[in-house]
């Protein structure tokens, strides 16, 4: 059977059903707590973003709460699921540099798929919302959207050899990203209010599977398994060599390439809490007044956001085709971020809202472009060693903030929902200092040393020694 060596259509995959899955599971957990808490059937309104305008002082109460408690419901899900999620990315995407890519990405799409299957069977037999937590945590022991992404882009690492060719395949897989989740988010909305919840998870479960077939039947391996994965090892030789993967990819090279390495996963870890924390809220400030969006509004405004994704490839691509400097590409994306927060901290109507997106045009290029910078930096037989870190990092940043944000926006629901965007662009400001740092530094530096055990690679059953890049044919 001829394989592909194109992961794009497992990102796309991934991201159309998860993103189909993510805001209709938020607003089913809404919904839910809401009729526990109110004992009352959920209000459904038309699209006018006047819902609660008419609405009593009780009403309003009962908004305040509802959000309170589906903030706190947050914040237990990403709490429980953390630490495992966590320790399982710098497993298996730092293991991957042994055993093959599809190591770190196959494990993220079972453990999708359990979670997407628990919310079906409580939404389908109308189970206790809270053992939705508990699934959480479960499906974190199979990787997460961390684990899955490291794999992903350790894999384009291993296909691409010249820089721009990698910065702008990463690119596109941001792109892809947000492209996919868009078109799942604006069919959410209509999904909703004709079938009701189930038929959403359903869908999302068969992208999974699909995606799972593709990806063990069709995408082929770009980093063959050491001989010594396949000729079998104890889980004690296979934790001393991701150990050993994190330690050379930290000690190896001169104090200039650590330093440089250090800022920019700095830089892409302070902007990931911001980023992710304060926009985690979106849904839940949408839902309450005085938007009071529908569900086919908050469908229309996740798929608006996919102009954000295009629009950062499209930049990228061409400030790359200009010659501009990698660090102002970095720069003009945390500006961008900030914009957006500010102007949603202050968005009180549909419109306002909308236009969001106006300045967040530009906010995801920093991220492909520094996973880009960093990978330049470190040899090829540490690229899953440096992508389980930076996946590391991010997920528990973006775990973190987002339990931060859930935290802060209950407290200050009552008296100004907006504060927690204001809070994000304030963060803004570390990852521009820091990008001022390396800017002194400069970064140009040389590739850091390979491991030592690369550098006389096993010999396979031909007695060739494996091919560590293939390349796209």
């Amino acid at each position: 059977m001829k394989r592909s060596f194109l992961v794009e259509p497992v990102v796309a995959l991934y991201a159309f059903g998860c993103f189909l899955f993510f805001p209709v599971a938020q607003q089913y957990v809404y919904r839910r707590l809401w009729e526990q808490l109110t004992n009352t059937s959920y209000p459904i309104t038309d699209n006018s973003p006047n819902c609660g305008s008419n609405g009593s002082r009780n009403h309003s109460k009962d908004f305040e709460e509802v959000q309170r408690q589906a903030s706190y419901f947050s914040l237990y899900s990403e709490l429980l699921s953390l630490i495992p999620s966590l320790i399982v990315t710098i497993l298996l995407v730092t293991y991957s540099d042994r055993a093959g890519r599809k190591m770190a990405i196959l494990p993220p799409l079972f453990g999708t798929l359990i979670y997407i299957l628990t919310y079906l069977a409580v939404s389908y037999f109308e189970l206790d919302v809270y053992i939705l937590i508990g699934a959480s945590l479960l499906s974190s022991l199979f990787g997460g959207f961390g684990t899955f992404l490291g794999g992903v882009f350790a894999y384009i690492a291993d296909l691409c050899e010249t820089d721009r060719e990698r910065t702008l395949r990463m690119t596109g897989v941001e792109m892809i990203i947000g492209l996919f989740s868009g078109g799942a988010a604006i069919s959410t909305g209509y999904f909703l209010a004709a079938t009701g919840f189930n038929y959403p998870f359903i869908t999302s479960a068969l992208c999974l599977c699909l995606n799972i077939v593709y990806a063990i039947f069709f995408l082929e391996e770009s980093r063959p398994r050491d001989s010594r994965v396949s000729g079998g090892s104890s889980p004690q030789s296979a934790l001393k060599e991701i150990v050993c993967g994190f330690f050379f990819m930290l000690s190896l090279g001169s104090c200039k390439a650590k330093t440089v390495l250090t800022l920019m996963i700095l830089i892409f870890t302070t902007l990931s809490f911001a980023n992710s924390g304060g926009l985690s809220m979106v849904t839940l400030y949408e839902l309450n007044e005085p938007l009071c969006w529908s569900e086919i509004l908050i469908g229309y405004g996740v798929a608006l956001s996919t102009t954000v994704f295009l629009a950062s490839y499209v930049g990228v691509r061409a400030f790359t085709h200009c010659g501009v400097s990698q660090l102002l590409i970095v720069l003009l994306g945390i500006l961008s971020v900030m914009a957006g927060m500010i102007m949603s901290a202050f968005a009180k109507t549909t419109l306002m809202m909308f236009l969001v997106r106006v300045p967040l045009l530009l906010s995801i290029m920093p991220f492909p472009v520094l996973r880009s910078m960093m990978s330049k930096i470190v040899s090829s037989s540490q690229q899953g060693a440096l992508f389980a870190c930076v996946s590391f990092m991010q997920s528990l940043t973006s775990n973190i903030s987002s339990a931060i944000f859930s935290y802060v926006y209950a407290h200050t629901v009552a008296w100004y929902s907006g504060f927690s965007f204001l809070l994000g662009a304030g963060f803004c400001l570390i990852p521009l200092g820091l990008l001022g740092v390396l800017g002194f530094i400069g970064v140009d530096v040389p590739e850091m040393k390979p491991n030592p055990e690369e550098e006389n690679p096993p010999e396979d059953g031909n007695g060739e020694g494996d091919e560590r890049r293939p390349l796209l044919s």
